[in-house]
């Protein structure tokens, strides 16, 4: 049976502890509503921190807690958990699961890497630009795991070649495992669907302040951020980290290329997905333009992304044998925690607001005299080095209503200072435990804890500058 750990013993009863302290205490720290939240916020952000319970079961609850003391209605707090941003986040999952099952998303990362070449940078940047583009629609972890068999089997080749496994060889597999891991955790930062933060800003800024940002919108800076963070992971590995210029081999291609052979030609249910796929996209791309041509249909991303997956369900591959790209029972490997967790988030966010603790932060940082680029750097700063030891989603859930208050108390546009700060949540390189791609790629025995450590704090601070410059120079001409 599996070690349960003393952290996570001492987290288990110090989290309704804490809330039952905080209850019973006669200390009012703003009023009998709002200290309640806080002191379920207390409990949740410990049981998310030392994972107790798993972090989807602490995220019900809000659900059970704020009925019970009378911070908000049943109904109101189960709201939350069907918010429209669970059901966009859903059909990515859909459209995710159908790329994975027909093996679409390995046809199209071995394609992007045959292309790239085979030198040994080049090899490096097409398993970077394969996973990264993977993570924009299916989860990093996902994208992950496609990626590690492949660039296992091109670091084996090094390994049994005449010279042995050289410091050349090393640094080559090194820059290719970290590279994989970190573009995975980067490439989500382009798409809405592409990292669970994302999704929880945008349900918190629909649910809580009436602002929509599009799938186009969150591209338009998502995306060059994205890239121009890949491009710096990839000059700090292969020129400055570990460079790997007297490596020479060619075998590489010849194991792109079988692995290409192995899949054979694209199938009937792989063309189906992918025209699926395509039509999602392009709705998306383009829904603005539609509805301006349609008014009376008002797409949302939502019922684009829920269309995605009913037609997956719904549209026969083969109408005589019944045959559909997917089946219920295919949803049994869907992230439905995930999406628990998302609703979670909302009923904290929505209770903070509610309880009028987000007023009071505001309030406060209005009053206080501290400039606004130093609090927007103090805050991104926060945020990335927290997300290296607890869940980014869950310490999203939590912060940005809080980051919100601070906004309106500096008197700036919440997107300006939210966006930055959520993005920051995605940019984890320094520990194996920071996500799952890093504990993935960390296992397969490449890398050791220092040199993750070495190349993560180089480009956690790298990432904390551009966040800033995004915060100051960008965020007001895109919004």
């Amino acid at each position: 049976m599996k070690h349960y750990p003393i952290s996570k013993r001492i987290g288990l009863f110090l989290g309704p502890l804490l809330f039952l302290i905080l209850q019973l205490s006669s200390l009012r720290l703003i009023s009998i509503n709002a200290d309640t939240v806080i002191a379920v916020a207390l409990w949740m952000v410990i049981w998310w921190i030392t994972e107790a319970v798993s972090i989807s079961v602490t995220a019900l609850l809000p659900l059970l807690l704020f009925p019970l003391f009378k911070i908000m209605p049943m109904a109101d707090v189960g709201a939350n958990y069907g918010s429209p941003i669970v059901f966009l986040f859903f059909g990515g999952f859909v459209l995710a699961l159908a790329l994975e099952k027909v093996n679409l998303h390995k046809r199209i990362a071995l394609t992007i890497i045959k292309l790239t070449g085979t030198s040994p940078n080049r090899v490096i940047l097409g398993f970077m630009i394969a996973t990264a583009f993977m993570s924009m629609w299916i989860s990093n972890t996902a994208s992950t795991v496609v990626m590690l068999p492949i660039a296992m089997s091109v670091i084996n080749l090094l390994i049994k070649d005449e010279d042995g496994f050289t410091k050349a060889d090393k640094n080559f597999a090194l820059s290719v495992m970290l590279g994989i891991a970190f573009s995975a955790n980067a490439g989500g930062i382009a798409t809405v669907i592409g990292t669970p933060p994302n999704s929880v800003l945008i349900g918190l800024l629909e649910n809580e302040y009436n602002t929509q940002v599009s799938f186009v919108k969150w591209m338009s800076f998502g995306l060059p951020f994205s890239i121009l963070l890949i491009s710096i992971v990839y000059l700090v590995l292969v020129k400055f980290l570990f460079p790997c210029k007297a490596l020479v081999f060619d075998a590489s291609a010849s194991v792109i290329s079988d692995e290409l052979k192995k899949l054979g030609k694209l199938t009937s249910k792989e063309k189906h997905v992918l025209i699926v796929f395509s039509v999602i996209v392009s709705l998306w791309i383009f829904r603005s333009v539609i509805n301006s041509l349609l008014p009376s249909l008002g797409l949302s991303d939502t019922m684009i992304s829920v269309f995605g997956a009913i037609a997956l369900f719904a549209i026969p591959h083969n109408l005589k044998k019944g045959d559909f790209v997917l089946q219920w029972n295919d949803t049994q490997k869907l992230a439905w925690g995930i999406l628990i967790l998302f609703g979670g988030g909302l009923a904290l966010a929505k209770g903070m607001s509610a309880s009028g603790i987000v007023d009071v932060v505001a309030q406060s940082i209005s009053n206080a005299n501290i400039g606004i680029l130093i609090t927007a750097s103090l805050l991104i700063l926060l945020m990335l080095f927290m997300t290296e030891l607890m869940s980014n989603v869950a310490l999203t859930a939590v912060l940005a209503p809080v980051v919100a208050g601070i906004a309106l108390g500096l008197d700036i546009p919440i997107l300006h200072l939210l966006i930055p700060v959520t993005i920051a949540s995605s940019c984890a390189f320094m520990l194996p435990m920071a996500t799952p791609p890093n504990a993935i790629v960390f296992a397969s025995g490449f890398i050791k804890v220092h040199q993750m450590a070495r190349a993560g704090i180089i480009l956690n601070l790298i990432s904390v500058a551009l966040l800033i410059l995004l915060f100051q120079y960008v965020m007001p001409v895109v919004f």
